[in-house]
């Protein structure tokens, strides 16, 4: 069970941190070189949505495997970074 909880949100951790990137270096530069404001609100609901998950797993996997508090804000830090995820992924894999 702990080791499932953690690969879910080694997933989600990926997923998120990817509709991240995508949101600050395609959906922006969208918004404000071409005029398409459209391209940041799309983007942004789904990175708004996944996200979220990201913090519902964060806090299973957290319960599940019994990291520190400190571990667990590391991976929430982490993930408010452009390329977070990699730094994430990597921790992630001593726990599977």
């Amino acid at each position: 069970m702990i080791k499932n909880s953690v690969k879910k949100f080694g997933y989600i951790n990926t997923i998120e941190g990817y509709s991240y990137l995508l949101l600050l270096f395609v959906a922006m530069p969208m918004k404000y070189m071409l005029g398409y404001p459209m391209a940041v609100k799309i983007v942004g609901m789904i990175h708004g949505i996944l996200f979220i998950i990201f913090c519902i797993l964060l806090v299973k996997a957290w319960q599940d495997a019994k990291w520190s508090f400190s571990e667990s804000i590391i991976f929430f830090i982490a993930s408010l970074l452009p390329f977070g995820t990699f730094f994430t992924k990597n921790r992630i894999k001593s726990y599977e």
